[in-house]
Protein backbone atom coordinates (compact mmCIF):
# COMPACT_ATOMS: atom_id res chain seq x y z
CA UNK A 1 0.00 0.00 0.00
CA UNK A 2 1.03 3.59 -0.63
CA UNK A 3 2.11 5.85 2.17
CA UNK A 4 0.56 9.43 1.94
CA UNK A 5 3.42 12.06 1.48
CA UNK A 6 1.16 14.80 -0.16
CA UNK A 7 -2.41 15.33 -1.27
CA UNK A 8 -3.20 17.05 -4.19
CA UNK A 9 -5.90 18.51 -5.69
CA UNK A 10 -6.67 17.54 -9.91
CA UNK A 11 -9.77 19.97 -10.65
CA UNK A 12 -12.90 18.19 -11.12
CA UNK A 13 -11.58 15.27 -9.67
CA UNK A 14 -11.16 13.36 -6.62
CA UNK A 15 -7.79 14.55 -4.59
CA UNK A 16 -4.80 11.49 -4.71
CA UNK A 17 -2.17 10.26 -3.34
CA UNK A 18 1.78 10.82 -4.51
CA UNK A 19 3.98 7.69 -3.57
CA UNK A 20 7.41 7.68 -1.87
CA UNK A 21 9.87 6.19 -3.97
CA UNK A 22 10.09 3.23 -1.68
CA UNK A 23 6.62 2.68 -2.44
CA UNK A 24 6.43 2.55 -5.76
CA UNK A 25 5.03 -0.68 -7.54
CA UNK A 26 8.31 -0.70 -9.58
CA UNK A 27 12.17 -0.93 -9.47
CA UNK A 28 14.01 2.00 -11.34
CA UNK A 29 17.03 1.31 -12.89
CA UNK A 30 19.66 3.84 -14.30
CA UNK A 31 21.00 2.54 -17.29
CA UNK A 32 22.95 5.55 -19.02
CA UNK A 33 23.37 9.94 -18.83
CA UNK A 34 22.82 12.69 -21.35
CA UNK A 35 23.58 16.18 -21.77
CA UNK A 36 19.80 17.66 -21.66
CA UNK A 37 18.38 14.44 -23.22
CA UNK A 38 14.58 15.51 -24.89
CA UNK A 39 13.27 11.96 -26.71
CA UNK A 40 14.14 8.62 -27.57
CA UNK A 41 12.12 6.17 -29.46
CA UNK A 42 13.31 2.36 -29.80
CA UNK A 43 14.84 0.43 -32.70
CA UNK A 44 13.22 -3.02 -34.11
CA UNK A 45 16.76 -4.73 -32.61
CA UNK A 46 15.91 -3.03 -29.15
CA UNK A 47 18.64 0.01 -29.29
CA UNK A 48 17.41 3.31 -28.58
CA UNK A 49 17.97 6.07 -30.54
CA UNK A 50 18.26 9.38 -28.05
CA UNK A 51 18.44 12.67 -28.64
CA UNK A 52 20.52 15.52 -26.77
CA UNK A 53 19.12 19.00 -27.34
CA UNK A 54 22.56 20.75 -27.75
CA UNK A 55 22.17 19.03 -31.49
CA UNK A 56 23.47 15.04 -30.83
CA UNK A 57 21.93 11.83 -32.05
CA UNK A 58 23.03 8.44 -30.29
CA UNK A 59 22.20 5.07 -31.02
CA UNK A 60 21.95 3.35 -27.21
CA UNK A 61 22.24 -0.01 -25.75
CA UNK A 62 19.96 -1.23 -23.04
CA UNK A 63 22.69 -1.70 -20.91
CA UNK A 64 23.69 1.82 -21.91
CA UNK A 65 26.85 1.98 -24.45
CA UNK A 66 26.32 4.58 -26.74
CA UNK A 67 27.82 4.81 -30.34
CA UNK A 68 29.36 7.48 -32.09
CA UNK A 69 27.13 10.53 -32.59
CA UNK A 70 25.05 10.05 -35.35
CA UNK A 71 26.79 11.99 -38.61
CA UNK A 72 24.85 14.67 -40.93
CA UNK A 73 22.08 15.10 -39.04
CA UNK A 74 20.52 18.77 -39.16
CA UNK A 75 22.08 21.93 -37.80
CA UNK A 76 20.13 23.10 -34.48
CA UNK A 77 19.50 26.40 -33.03
CA UNK A 78 20.22 26.01 -29.57
CA UNK A 79 19.07 28.53 -27.25
CA UNK A 80 16.32 28.83 -25.02
CA UNK A 81 13.82 25.85 -25.53
CA UNK A 82 15.39 25.48 -28.88
CA UNK A 83 17.13 22.31 -30.02
CA UNK A 84 17.00 18.88 -31.26
CA UNK A 85 13.81 17.60 -30.13
CA UNK A 86 11.71 14.50 -31.23
CA UNK A 87 12.99 11.38 -32.86
CA UNK A 88 10.34 8.97 -34.27
CA UNK A 89 11.02 5.96 -36.53
CA UNK A 90 8.80 5.78 -40.07
CA UNK A 91 5.49 3.07 -39.48
CA UNK A 92 7.78 1.20 -42.51
CA UNK A 93 11.18 1.81 -41.04
CA UNK A 94 12.56 -2.00 -41.17
CA UNK A 95 11.75 -1.43 -44.82
CA UNK A 96 13.14 2.26 -45.72
CA UNK A 97 15.44 3.07 -42.88
CA UNK A 98 13.35 6.23 -42.35
CA UNK A 99 13.90 8.39 -39.06
CA UNK A 100 11.88 12.02 -38.23
CA UNK A 101 13.69 14.26 -36.22
CA UNK A 102 12.32 17.78 -35.20
CA UNK A 103 14.72 20.66 -34.10
CA UNK A 104 14.95 24.16 -33.72
CA UNK A 105 16.55 26.14 -36.81
CA UNK A 106 17.65 29.72 -37.32
CA UNK A 107 15.69 32.13 -39.82
CA UNK A 108 16.35 35.66 -41.27
CA UNK A 109 17.90 37.69 -38.64
CA UNK A 110 16.91 37.04 -35.31
CA UNK A 111 13.68 34.56 -35.70
CA UNK A 112 13.56 30.93 -35.50
CA UNK A 113 11.58 28.33 -35.52
CA UNK A 114 10.69 24.63 -35.47
CA UNK A 115 11.58 21.66 -38.46
CA UNK A 116 11.06 17.99 -39.04
CA UNK A 117 13.64 16.20 -41.44
CA UNK A 118 13.61 12.80 -42.45
CA UNK A 119 16.47 10.26 -43.52
CA UNK A 120 18.05 7.13 -43.94
CA UNK A 121 19.58 5.70 -40.76
CA UNK A 122 22.85 4.01 -41.85
CA UNK A 123 24.65 2.42 -38.92
CA UNK A 124 28.12 0.09 -39.13
CA UNK A 125 29.23 -1.18 -35.75
CA UNK A 126 29.24 1.82 -33.32
CA UNK A 127 28.86 4.70 -35.97
CA UNK A 128 26.51 5.82 -37.96
CA UNK A 129 24.74 8.53 -40.68
CA UNK A 130 21.75 9.96 -41.87
CA UNK A 131 21.67 9.94 -45.61
CA UNK A 132 19.30 12.05 -47.80
CA UNK A 133 18.05 14.11 -45.11
CA UNK A 134 15.16 16.40 -45.95
CA UNK A 135 12.87 19.17 -44.28
CA UNK A 136 9.64 17.91 -44.48
CA UNK A 137 7.99 20.49 -42.50
CA UNK A 138 8.70 23.83 -41.27
CA UNK A 139 6.79 26.33 -39.08
CA UNK A 140 5.55 29.54 -40.39
CA UNK A 141 5.95 31.73 -39.90
CA UNK A 142 9.01 31.94 -38.16
CA UNK A 143 9.55 34.66 -35.40
CA UNK A 144 11.54 36.26 -32.50
CA UNK A 145 12.03 34.16 -28.96
CA UNK A 146 13.41 30.72 -28.31
CA UNK A 147 10.15 28.88 -26.11
CA UNK A 148 7.07 26.95 -27.00
CA UNK A 149 8.56 25.07 -30.13
CA UNK A 150 6.18 21.78 -29.51
CA UNK A 151 7.76 19.93 -32.48
CA UNK A 152 6.45 16.33 -31.23
CA UNK A 153 6.05 13.70 -33.71
CA UNK A 154 3.39 10.96 -34.16
CA UNK A 155 2.40 8.32 -37.22
CA UNK A 156 -0.84 7.31 -36.53
CA UNK A 157 -2.08 3.51 -38.18
CA UNK A 158 -2.84 5.04 -41.80
CA UNK A 159 0.75 6.54 -42.05
CA UNK A 160 0.42 9.48 -41.36
CA UNK A 161 2.40 12.10 -40.16
CA UNK A 162 1.30 14.39 -37.02
CA UNK A 163 2.96 17.51 -35.51
CA UNK A 164 2.50 19.51 -32.85
CA UNK A 165 3.66 23.23 -33.41
CA UNK A 166 4.00 25.48 -30.21
CA UNK A 167 2.19 29.02 -30.49
CA UNK A 168 5.92 30.39 -30.06
CA UNK A 169 4.80 32.76 -26.90
CA UNK A 170 3.17 35.09 -29.27
CA UNK A 171 -0.76 34.16 -27.81
CA UNK A 172 -2.49 35.23 -30.82
CA UNK A 173 -1.33 32.74 -33.92
CA UNK A 174 -2.82 30.01 -31.69
CA UNK A 175 -5.85 31.12 -33.67
CA UNK A 176 -4.72 33.10 -36.85
CA UNK A 177 -5.37 29.97 -39.70
CA UNK A 178 -2.86 31.65 -42.21
CA UNK A 179 0.34 30.05 -39.92
CA UNK A 180 0.66 26.80 -38.34
CA UNK A 181 1.74 28.20 -34.42
CA UNK A 182 -0.43 26.95 -31.97
CA UNK A 183 -1.78 23.86 -33.96
CA UNK A 184 -1.86 20.12 -34.61
CA UNK A 185 -0.90 19.48 -38.12
CA UNK A 186 -1.76 16.49 -40.18
CA UNK A 187 0.84 15.44 -42.96
CA UNK A 188 1.57 12.44 -45.41
CA UNK A 189 5.10 11.06 -44.57
CA UNK A 190 6.67 12.91 -47.60
CA UNK A 191 5.04 16.54 -45.84
CA UNK A 192 2.68 16.62 -48.73
CA UNK A 193 -1.42 17.72 -47.39
CA UNK A 194 -3.69 15.26 -47.32
CA UNK A 195 -6.70 16.50 -49.36
CA UNK A 196 -8.89 15.34 -46.46
CA UNK A 197 -7.81 17.29 -44.10
CA UNK A 198 -9.99 19.85 -42.54
CA UNK A 199 -9.13 23.12 -44.11
CA UNK A 200 -7.57 21.55 -46.84
CA UNK A 201 -9.79 23.89 -49.56
CA UNK A 202 -8.13 26.53 -47.80
CA UNK A 203 -5.03 25.66 -49.31
CA UNK A 204 -1.45 27.10 -48.29
CA UNK A 205 -0.13 26.11 -44.68
CA UNK A 206 -3.91 26.13 -43.43
CA UNK A 207 -4.30 23.04 -45.35
CA UNK A 208 -1.71 20.89 -42.97
CA UNK A 209 -4.12 22.14 -40.03
CA UNK A 210 -5.84 19.64 -37.82
CA UNK A 211 -6.66 21.26 -34.87
CA UNK A 212 -5.79 24.58 -33.56
CA UNK A 213 -5.78 26.77 -30.36
CA UNK A 214 -2.81 25.00 -28.25
CA UNK A 215 -0.30 26.62 -26.66
CA UNK A 216 3.03 24.38 -26.21
CA UNK A 217 1.96 20.64 -27.04
CA UNK A 218 5.07 18.41 -25.49
CA UNK A 219 3.61 15.60 -25.33
CA UNK A 220 1.46 13.72 -28.89
CA UNK A 221 0.39 10.14 -28.80
CA UNK A 222 -2.16 7.59 -30.20
CA UNK A 223 -4.03 5.11 -27.76
CA UNK A 224 -4.78 1.68 -28.82
CA UNK A 225 -8.14 2.91 -30.30
CA UNK A 226 -6.65 4.97 -32.50
CA UNK A 227 -7.54 8.55 -30.92
CA UNK A 228 -5.36 11.25 -30.51
CA UNK A 229 -4.32 13.29 -27.59
CA UNK A 230 -2.00 15.48 -26.35
CA UNK A 231 -0.36 16.75 -23.32
CA UNK A 232 -0.06 20.68 -23.27
CA UNK A 233 1.73 23.01 -21.22
CA UNK A 234 -0.69 25.85 -19.83
CA UNK A 235 -0.07 29.53 -18.90
CA UNK A 236 0.34 29.80 -15.02
CA UNK A 237 -1.25 26.60 -13.94
CA UNK A 238 -3.82 24.72 -16.44
CA UNK A 239 -2.17 22.40 -17.81
CA UNK A 240 -4.03 20.04 -19.92
CA UNK A 241 -4.33 16.57 -21.42
CA UNK A 242 -6.80 16.85 -24.69
CA UNK A 243 -8.66 14.12 -26.88
CA UNK A 244 -7.64 15.79 -30.47
CA UNK A 245 -10.62 16.45 -32.66
CA UNK A 246 -10.78 16.93 -36.52
CA UNK A 247 -10.98 20.72 -37.15
CA UNK A 248 -11.89 21.52 -33.36
CA UNK A 249 -10.51 24.47 -31.71
CA UNK A 250 -8.92 24.29 -28.17
CA UNK A 251 -9.33 27.91 -27.37
CA UNK A 252 -5.96 29.39 -26.35
CA UNK A 253 -5.27 32.37 -25.84
CA UNK A 254 -9.19 32.79 -25.66
CA UNK A 255 -9.79 30.28 -22.83
CA UNK A 256 -7.52 28.66 -20.61
CA UNK A 257 -7.95 26.81 -17.14
CA UNK A 258 -4.71 28.81 -15.56
CA UNK A 259 -3.96 32.57 -16.17
CA UNK A 260 -1.29 34.59 -17.89
CA UNK A 261 2.32 34.85 -16.20
CA UNK A 262 1.48 38.61 -15.21
CA UNK A 263 -1.11 37.79 -12.85
CA UNK A 264 -4.25 38.82 -15.55
CA UNK A 265 -6.81 35.64 -15.44
CA UNK A 266 -8.10 34.09 -18.70
CA UNK A 267 -11.78 33.41 -19.20
CA UNK A 268 -12.21 29.27 -18.13
CA UNK A 269 -12.89 26.78 -20.48
CA UNK A 270 -16.90 26.48 -19.61
CA UNK A 271 -17.05 30.02 -20.37
CA UNK A 272 -17.16 29.05 -24.17
CA UNK A 273 -18.23 25.84 -24.65
CA UNK A 274 -17.98 26.02 -28.19
CA UNK A 275 -14.00 25.96 -27.48
CA UNK A 276 -12.59 21.78 -26.87
CA UNK A 277 -11.97 21.54 -23.47
CA UNK A 278 -9.55 19.51 -21.79
CA UNK A 279 -10.21 16.30 -20.49
CA UNK A 280 -8.10 16.23 -17.39
CA UNK A 281 -6.18 19.86 -16.26
CA UNK A 282 -4.13 20.58 -13.39
CA UNK A 283 -3.65 23.40 -11.01
CA UNK A 284 -1.25 24.19 -9.56
CA UNK A 285 0.88 22.51 -12.40
CA UNK A 286 2.24 19.46 -13.32
CA UNK A 287 4.55 21.33 -16.62
CA UNK A 288 3.79 17.86 -18.31
CA UNK A 289 6.50 16.99 -21.21
CA UNK A 290 6.24 13.48 -23.12
CA UNK A 291 3.19 11.57 -23.52
CA UNK A 292 2.75 7.48 -24.01
CA UNK A 293 0.34 4.78 -23.74
CA UNK A 294 1.26 1.58 -22.63
CA UNK A 295 0.04 -2.04 -23.76
CA UNK A 296 2.90 -3.96 -22.36
CA UNK A 297 2.83 -6.90 -20.49
CA UNK A 298 5.13 -6.35 -17.55
CA UNK A 299 2.56 -4.01 -15.67
CA UNK A 300 -1.09 -5.93 -16.80
CA UNK A 301 -3.03 -3.02 -14.73
CA UNK A 302 -1.69 -0.52 -16.50
CA UNK A 303 -2.76 -1.15 -19.59
CA UNK A 304 -4.20 0.96 -22.00
CA UNK A 305 -2.95 3.75 -18.86
CA UNK A 306 -1.75 7.10 -20.43
CA UNK A 307 2.03 8.10 -19.06
CA UNK A 308 2.88 11.79 -18.53
CA UNK A 309 6.05 12.82 -17.49
CA UNK A 310 5.94 15.56 -15.39
CA UNK A 311 8.81 18.54 -15.47
CA UNK A 312 7.88 20.74 -12.37
CA UNK A 313 6.12 17.72 -10.78
CA UNK A 314 9.18 15.64 -10.82
CA UNK A 315 6.89 12.88 -11.63
CA UNK A 316 5.55 9.95 -14.03
CA UNK A 317 1.63 10.67 -14.03
CA UNK A 318 -0.59 7.90 -15.26
CA UNK A 319 -4.00 8.63 -16.48
CA UNK A 320 -7.10 6.66 -16.82
CA UNK A 321 -9.42 6.08 -19.62
CA UNK A 322 -12.15 5.37 -19.55
CA UNK A 323 -14.40 6.43 -22.92
CA UNK A 324 -14.03 9.76 -23.95
CA UNK A 325 -13.35 10.76 -20.57
CA UNK A 326 -10.13 10.88 -18.73
CA UNK A 327 -8.41 10.92 -14.62
CA UNK A 328 -4.99 11.11 -12.83
CA UNK A 329 -4.90 7.75 -11.35
CA UNK A 330 -1.68 7.65 -9.54
CA UNK A 331 1.62 9.78 -9.35
CA UNK A 332 5.09 8.82 -8.67
CA UNK A 333 7.51 11.06 -7.20
CA UNK A 334 10.61 10.57 -9.34
CA UNK A 335 12.24 13.43 -7.57
CA UNK A 336 13.81 15.12 -10.73
CA UNK A 337 12.46 16.26 -13.82
CA UNK A 338 10.94 13.97 -16.47
CA UNK A 339 11.29 15.11 -20.00
CA UNK A 340 10.10 11.86 -21.77
CA UNK A 341 8.33 8.52 -21.38
CA UNK A 342 8.62 5.39 -24.03
CA UNK A 343 7.44 1.88 -23.65
CA UNK A 344 10.82 -0.51 -24.00
CA UNK A 345 10.21 -4.02 -26.58
CA UNK A 346 9.41 -6.05 -23.12
CA UNK A 347 6.97 -3.67 -21.64
CA UNK A 348 9.39 -1.97 -19.24
CA UNK A 349 8.86 1.71 -18.99
CA UNK A 350 11.86 3.76 -19.86
CA UNK A 351 12.09 7.37 -18.94
CA UNK A 352 14.61 10.37 -19.36
CA UNK A 353 15.48 12.92 -17.32
CA UNK A 354 15.54 16.54 -17.69
CA UNK A 355 18.85 18.53 -18.18
CA UNK A 356 22.74 18.50 -18.15
CA UNK A 357 23.17 14.54 -16.31
CA UNK A 358 19.47 13.41 -17.14
CA UNK A 359 19.47 9.63 -16.70
CA UNK A 360 17.82 6.94 -18.74
CA UNK A 361 15.85 5.14 -16.89
CA UNK A 362 14.41 1.53 -16.79
CA UNK A 363 11.45 0.85 -14.60
CA UNK A 364 10.35 -2.70 -14.28
CA UNK A 365 7.87 -4.51 -11.31
CA UNK A 366 9.02 -4.41 -7.91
Amino acid sequence: MYRLTAIIVVWGLSPFAVAQADSHPFVSTPVAEFNEPWAMTFLPDGRLLVTEKRGQLLVVTQDGEKSSAIEEVPNVDYRGQGGFGDVVLHPDYEDNGLVYLSYAEAGVGKTRGAAVARGKLEMKEDRGRLDNVKVVWRQIPKVTDDGHYGHRIAFDNDGYLFISSGERQKFDPAQDMTGNLGKIVRLHDDGTVPDDNPFADRGDVTAQIWSLGHRNPLGLAFDKKGRLWNSEMGPLHGDELNLIVRGANYGYPIVSNGDHYSGEPIPDHDTRPEFEAPKVWWTPTIAPAGLMFYSGELFPDWRGSAFIGGLRSEALIRIEIEGDNAREAERFDMGKRIREVEQGPDGALWLLEDRDGGRLLKLTPR
